[in-house]
């Protein structure tokens, strides 16, 4: 069995798809139920993200490989034995390869979309799996009432059951020292722009310098500004999904990014005879490639200086933590959940209850309003 990427020789309805994954096997003739398979998961609207290639690409070559190495029939469903095909090779990676859960998770849920289209196919005549009920921890703490299910979900039966894996997040203590040490002005608005507005690091990177404005000479008197990021308005802007949604960032910190674009964002823009539409550019004056990868770094570097392991995604989990205390505190029309949801651009509101486990960990001492403290934390800094 072989993996290959395709060429820009690979057209379909007359676009190349440079980076494809195509299955071969070993008399590299196609492996035509998977490579039909990735044409119809990867290529459809509701995926369309070359991201989601080398994952489900990678994962179906595993697979394939293990029936082949094992001499076993993928459409072998009824095998008259007490383990299916499918949870042989999920034993296999949590067993033999010593794979994480989250790992062969993965991996099955791409193995089980596959068996899901080959039944509409009519390729087997069942599925190798079911579902079954389980019970989920229950969530404790103010918004319990949004887990309607009583605490009863329906989820694969192949599927390991996923440990509690809680996102780490900053304390105001570290955001204060990793400020501090952010002594490059660039670098500093970058980490701000990620703990005060939760975008991911791609949504950093492409950020548009045409969504920022004036809020004093705008004649609006909203305490928090709403910011529409729409991948389709021409500005570049990069989202998960390429969806649309609004974010809200307070007025404070968008005039701080104003005068961050007059002040020194000009200067670097200098570097370069053109003129991009990202916010943040490098230290050539370009933006940012490979999905803001440089920005990685540089969080990352600034970290390590003051003995921290932070990454961009942590800033975006310290957003959603500190924000759904913020507003749990300071009750008002807004349903604290829906609006770190939205803000996040989570599909679904269980995606964000992950961060209901953390709060509820925070010291009560250590709840203040999230956006005025981290405010204050700058004039020290």
């Amino acid at each position: 069995m072989e993996l290959v990427w395709a060429t820009e020789d690979l057209v379909i309805a007359g676009r190349p798809y440079t980076g494809f994954p195509i299955l071969l096997w070993d008399t590299m003739e196609s492996c035509v139920p998977a490579n039909d398979f990735l044409r119809h998961y990867l290529l459809r609207g509701a995926i369309g993200s070359v991201k989601s290639w080398p994952s489900t690409g990678r994962a179906l070559y595993d697979f394939f490989s293990f029936l082949q190495v094992h001499d076993l029939d993928w459409r072998d469903v009824d095998r008259g034995e007490a383990k299916s095909t499918v949870a042989a090779y999920r034993d296999y990676c949590l067993v033999q390869c010593e794979l994480a859960r989250s790992t062969t998770r993965q991996r099955l849920h791409y193995v089980c979309k596959f068996y899901e289209y080959a039944q509409t196919q009519r390729w087997v005549i069942r599925l190798p799996f079911s579902y079954e009920e389980r019970t989920v921890t229950r969530k404790t703490g103010f918004l319990a009432h949004v887990d309607a299910s009583g605490g009863k979900v329906m989820a694969n039966d192949l599927m390991p059951r996923s440990g509690r894996m809680l996102p780490k997040f900053l304390s105001m203590g570290e955001i204060r020292a990793l400020l501090q040490a952010a002594e490059n002005p660039h670098h500093r608005m970058m980490i701000r722009l990620g703990l005060q507005s939760g975008l991911r690091r791609e949504e950093i990177a492409t950020f548009p310098l045409a969504y920022i404005f004036d809020p004093d000479k705008s004649h609006r008197r909203e305490r928090n500004i709403r910011i529409h990021l729409d991948p389709h308005d021409g500005h570049g802007m990069l989202t998960k999904g390429s969806k649309a949604r609004d974010i809200y960032v307070s007025r404070r910190f968008l005039s701080d990014l104003h005068r961050y674009v007059v002040q020194v964002r000009s200067e670097r823009s200098s570097l370069s005879p053109a003129k991009y539409k990202p916010l943040f550019l490098s230290q050539f004056g370009e933006p940012f490639a490979n999905d803001g990868k440089g920005i990685e770094r540089i969080v990352r570097t600034i970290g390590k200086k003051v003995g921290i392991n932070v990454h961009p995604h942590m800033l975006r989990h310290t957003y959603a933590t500190h924000t759904l205390i913020a507003l749990q505190r300071n009750r008002g029309d807004v349903e604290p959940l829906v609006f770190v949801q939205r803000q996040l651009g989570h599909s679904s509101i269980q995606t964000t209850m992950v961060y209901l486990h953390l709060i509820n960990e925070l010291a009560d001492s250590a709840v203040l309003a999230y956006d005025d403290e981290l405010s204050d934390s700058l004039e020290t800094a």
